[in-house]
């Protein structure tokens, strides 16, 4: 026999384990939140406005400069050759070094000096750019050559610049920034009607129809929405109203004739020529009040807000309980150390029974038993799965089966037993419990699993 894992070894394998479902909720948090991010209402909205004050801003600026470089060629040019002409003249010819550099001291000038005598730049390291005229390229705007053959380029100096356009960036991007926030403000304002449209779709999808959703005072379209489905929310919550008295009224007035029906049966004498009627009488009347029952059940089960009595419950004596009180054989397969659940203990017997029921019934003309199975989930719950060994439902029948009142052939038919209620009996009570239900061929029969959540923490 091999020796059994130490302590430490487990604990070190649980932890990783816990570590690693932990990353895949996280994980799956992020996508969600970022599926949902991408799918705003109000981010796209947002993006949208930014983009327009993108494309506007760039229009804007393009057509300034395309008018100011038109502007420069018509007029700007003849201005800027004589003011050009005009600061030649100052320095002279032969070019002063100092008239120049007094030039450069007031103007915010850069001034090159070139020729057979003078060789002068205000700024030695930067190499002065030619400024050239697109229209008359064989001009240059800001050089000037002197009679004795020096040349004068002149530019503008950025040396005062050089923090300018920075700080022109910065303010720009934080008044863009400001304007996203502001028009964020503003579209988050105006769909906060959605906030509580959803809000109230969701209470009213719970049953909760006690708090209608509120309507602003400036109605507008959001407005309107939710007046409308307020009134589809009063209007749901009187049909439910009406439908819960009528079964109600139905349940007491059959109850009682019901009864009193089986009293007068069982009454007959047992002879037989009546042994059969009344056998046959006895079975119709306990079906009809396992119709009435089951009607109400479902009733109260199809209401996400029904109660649910629940208590800490061990499955595995619970499914030993049932199928003892069955009589009949039944596989099992029941995990040694199973979690303790918070359930209803009333609705899992009969989600057990329904399901055995179903299986006994359509395994008669098998030679094998039923199997029911219990195993503990990876994420602490527990699936319940009971498999019969009869014929089987064609493949686009499944998802029908758990629907009151369905039958799909004769193969599986009234005559068999049921009502049409029982896995749909058995679907309500795993959804109200937050857990799912799902029928699949085995072939041969059909394998039903309910699968429990594990408890939350409190």
């Amino acid at each position: 026999m091999s020796a059994a894992p130490p302590k430490q070894a487990l604990h070190r394998s649980a932890e990783q384990e816990g570590s690693s479902i932990t990353w895949r909720r996280a994980r799956h948090m992020f996508a969600h939140s970022r599926h949902a991010l991408a799918h705003s209402l109000r981010v796209r909205l947002v993006a949208l406005f930014v983009l327009l004050a993108l494309a506007m801003a760039a229009v804007f600026v393009g057509g300034m400069q395309y008018a100011l470089s038109i502007g420069w060629r018509d007029a700007a040019r003849p201005l800027v050759m004589d003011y050009v002409d005009k600061l030649a003249a100052e320095i002279g010819s032969p070019p002063s070094v100092e008239r120049a550099q007094a030039l450069v001291e007031r103007l915010p000038l850069r001034v090159s000096i070139s020729g057979p005598v003078v060789n002068w730049r205000s700024q030695p390291l930067e190499r002065l750019p030619r400024w050239r005229d697109n229209d008359h390229p064989e001009e240059h705007l800001l050089e000037r050559r002197t009679a004795d053959g020096h040349r004068i380029q002149f530019a503008l100096s950025t040396a005062t610049w050089n923090d300018r356009p920075r700080f022109i960036g910065w303010t720009t991007l934080t008044l863009l920034l400001l304007f996203t926030a502001l028009a964020y403000r503003r579209v988050r304002r105006l769909l906060r009607p959605l906030d509580d449209i959803r809000a109230g779709a969701l209470r009213f999808g719970a049953g909760d129809f006690s708090q209608p959703i509120a309507v602003p005072q400036r109605l507008d379209e959001l407005g309107e929405l939710a007046g409308t489905i307020n009134t589809m929310a009063a209007d749901i919550q009187q049909m439910l109203d009406a439908k819960r008295s009528l079964l109600l009224a139905i349940s007491h007035e059959l109850r009682s004739p019901l009864t009193r029906a089986r009293l007068n049966t069982e009454l007959l004498p047992e002879t037989e020529e009546l042994q059969s009627s009344r056998e046959a009488l006895l079975r119709d009347l306990a079906l009809m009040r396992d119709l009435v029952t089951d009607l109400l059940e479902s009733e109260r089960l199809s209401a996400r807000h029904a109660a649910l009595h629940c208590e800490p419950v061990d499955l595995r004596d619970l499914a030993q309980e049932v199928v003892e009180s069955l009589g009949q054989t039944v596989q099992q397969e029941l995990a040694p150390k199973l979690p303790t659940l918070q359930l209803d203990p009333a609705r899992m017997r009969l989600l057990l029974r329904n399901l055995l029921d179903n299986a006994l019934r359509h395994s008669a003309q098998a030679k094998q038993p039923p199997l029911l199975r219990l195993q503990a989930t990876a994420q602490g719950g527990v699936d319940v799965s009971v498999r019969d060994f009869g014929a089987g439902v064609p493949p686009e029948q499944l998802p029908q089966l758990a629907q009151a009142f369905y039958r799909p052939d004769a193969a599986r038919s009234r005559d068999d037993g049921g009502v049409g209620l029982g896995l749909y009996l058995c679907k309500l009570v795993a959804l109200a419990h937050g857990g799912r239900f799902t029928i699949d061929n085995a072939s041969p029969g059909l394998v039903i699993t309910v699968t429990l959540p594990p408890p939350t923490t409190p």
